[in-house]
C-alpha cells in the first residue's frame, strides 16, 4: 500500500490550523510553491488514487488534468515509442480521434521525440508536414517524454484552437509536468 506524505500537500501546508499547527520548514513551502499548479494537481491525483505503480492510468489522469485544466485546449494526450514497428502510438488522450501511428521525424510529434527538445508550433497549418487529426486546432506544443537514464518513453502533445497558444511558462510548466509524470510511470 501507498504512503502519501501529506506535508507534501499544499492544502496541509497552507492550513496548519488543521494539522495540529504544523507548517512546512521555509524551504519545503518555497519548493512547493515553485512547482507548478498542474504539477502539483497531478503530483495529488496519483498519490490520492494511490496509483503510484500503474502507469497507464497515470498516463490517463494526467491526459485528464491537462485536458481539463489547460484553457484552449481541445487535445491532449500521449504517444509512445514502439522499438519493434519504430513508430510512436498513440496512448491515453481527451480530444477528438487521433492519428494511432506516427514515424519518428514524421509532424511535430515525430520531430520532438527525434530532436528530444519541446517544441511549439504558434501556427500549425505554417509547418511542414504537421499530421492534422482535428481541423480545428491552430497551434500545438509537444513535449518530449524521456527517463533520467536517456530511454525515450514517447511524447505528451497538446493541441489549441487558439494561434500563438502555448508560451515560455507552458514550455516550463509542461516540462516540468512531465518530469514529474516520469517518476510514476
Amino acid at each position: 500500500m501507498a504512503t502519501f506524505d501529506w506535508s507534501k500537500d499544499p492544502q496541509w501546508a497552507l492550513n496548519p490550523a488543521q494539522n495540529g499547527g504544523v507548517t512546512l520548514a521555509e524551504t519545503e513551502l518555497e519548493t512547493l510553491n515553485n512547482t507548478p499548479l498542474i504539477s502539483r494537481l497531478l503530483t495529488t491525483q496519483i498519490h490520492g488514487e494511490e496509483s503510484e505503480a500503474f502507469a497507464l492510468a497515470n498516463y490517463a489522469n494526467a491526459a485528464a488534468i491537462l485536458f481539463e485544466n489547460l484553457k484552449a485546449v481541445n487535445w491532449a494526450g500521449f504517444y509512445f515509442y514502439d522499438e519493434k514497428v519504430d513508430e510512436l502510438i498513440l496512448g491515453p488522450f481527451l480530444g477528438k480521434p487521433a492519428v494511432v501511428r506516427i514515424k519518428p521525424g514524421a509532424g511535430v510529434v515525430g520531430k520532438t521525440f527525434d530532436s528530444q527538445q519541446t517544441t511549439v508550433v504558434g501556427d500549425v497549418h505554417a509547418f511542414s508536414g504537421h499530421i492534422a487529426c482535428d481541423p480545428a486546432s491552430n497551434a500545438e506544443i509537444v513535449v518530449p517524454i524521456t527517463r533520467a537514464d536517456g530511454t525515450k518513453l514517447g511524447v505528451l502533445d497538446i493541441d489549441s484552437t487558439a494561434f500563438n497558444r502555448f508560451g515560455v511558462k507552458d514550455v516550463a510548466d509542461l516540462e516540468d509536468f512531465v518530469k514529474t509524470l516520469v517518476a510514476f510511470v
